[in-house]
């Protein structure tokens, strides 16, 4: 394969001016907007929006950074659209939760249909051969990813490879955590995925990523970096060498190198723009041990006992149900019992498929991943 390019580019905050230039120095060092698009193309702009937590939480792209990407592709001449299906909730009303509408809206951008879904046939899929895809995304002639830097509980990590899940509409996302309940088969759709969209550009956003108890619930940590590339298996590998994680630890790299779909041999990465010694973090916290890819021949007997699972704290529970709502098994593994709404939720975990679906839509951050002990002492046997 050959070498792969990553622009990082060091950005202190999030002054418009500040975000847009340090975007379009990025972009030249690529080639420039002519490398990625020609001028009058309807290209859809994809954030980050998980859910419409206030801006300085870190759960979403920043405005400023969609907003310089709106403007950069406005510019060369493009048809901006943008769009996101968040894990739970209506699209629109997260996008202005999180600040993205009042942006648009100032720029006259469209958001476009991501609660319709188009089944899209995908023969080369190495394990997926059709999604349903939002219309919104159909429509466009491309995408440019604009993921946020943050961590994960199955994936280990988000971004640019696990970006594209949103375009997979409303809680449909939710069946595939039941097709591919581990990280690995996981992390096999999200790249199979990437591939049949063929973004042709990713800025992501790490000026404030988030570490700790992600993708919903971390704490934000200055960073103050972008990354921009065309290949997002080398953006995200980039990302790790950040944080000191290896690379080929988290799923969507290794299987996106299998799956041909970018590069996660750092060596053989070209970086431009700023020292990659300005960002590194290596006390970024984020889950440096096994994740469930480890663990698929374990019997079912002591999958309860070896892997993470999603623990309520129940001071911090507001009894919303939102866990409830996302929860995709049938029956649901985490519910009121007997109906009782008065008392916050909870888990069976001999159901629970461990995709922390739940964790990841909590809006109090009353739901954690903890490891049984029987788990951290397996994790330190196979290191």
């Amino acid at each position: 394969m050959p070498p792969s390019t990553v622009a990082l580019i060091h950005c202190e905050n999030y002054e418009p001016d500040n975000v847009k230039s340090a975007i379009e120095r990025g972009i030249s060092l690529l080639g420039g907007m002519r490398h990625f698009f020609q001028s009058g193309e309807s290209i859809l702009l994809k954030p980050n929006l998980l859910s419409g937590r206030p801006v300085e939480k870190a759960v979403t792209t920043h405005p400023a950074v969609f907003k310089a990407a709106a403007e950069l592709g406005l510019d060369f001449g493009l048809k901006i659209t943008y769009g996101d299906s968040p894990a739970f909730g209506n699209p629109l009303t997260v996008a202005h939760r999180a600040g993205l509408a009042a942006v648009a809206e100032k720029l006259h951008l469209k958001f476009d249909d991501f609660e319709n879904s188009i089944l899209t046939s995908f023969p080369a899929g190495n394990l997926v051969k059709h999604f349903p895809i939002a219309k919104g995304v159909r429509s466009a002639d491309g995408l440019i990813s604009l993921p946020k830097l943050k961590t994960h509980g199955l994936t280990r990590m988000t971004g640019a490879v696990k970006n594209q899940f949103g375009c997979i509409p409303g809680l449909t996302k939710s069946e595939y955590h039941i097709k591919f309940p581990d990280a690995d088969h996981f992390s096999q759709m999200l790249v199979d995925l990437t591939l049949c969209l063929k973004p042709r550009l990713y800025i992501m956003d790490a000026i404030i990523a988030m570490e700790g108890n992600g993708p919903g619930n971390g704490d934000p940590v200055q960073m103050s970096v972008l990354l921009i590339s065309s290949d997002p298996v080398a953006m995200d590998t980039v990302a790790c060498e950040l944080f000191e994680v290896p690379a080929d630890t988290v799923p969507t790299n290794k299987w996106g190198t299998i799956f041909g779909l970018g590069n996660s041999n750092f060596e053989q990465i070209k970086l431009v723009g700023d020292s990659i010694e300005a960002f590194y973090q290596p006390d970024f916290k984020v889950e440096r041990g096994s994740l469930s890819t480890k663990h698929q021949r374990i019997s079912k007997i002591f999958k309860n006992q070896v892997l993470a699972k999603p623990v309520i704290q129940e001071s911090r529970c507001t009894k919303c149900g939102s866990c409830v709502k996302v929860c995709p098994t049938t029956p649901k593994a985490v519910d009121f019992l007997n109906g009782d709404k008065n008392r916050p939720p909870i888990h069976n975990y001999t159901t629970c498929i461990r995709c922390y679906c739940c964790q990841e839509v909590c809006p109090e951050n009353a739901i954690t991943l903890e490891r049984p002990m029987l788990g951290r002492i397996f994790q330190r046997l196979i290191k």
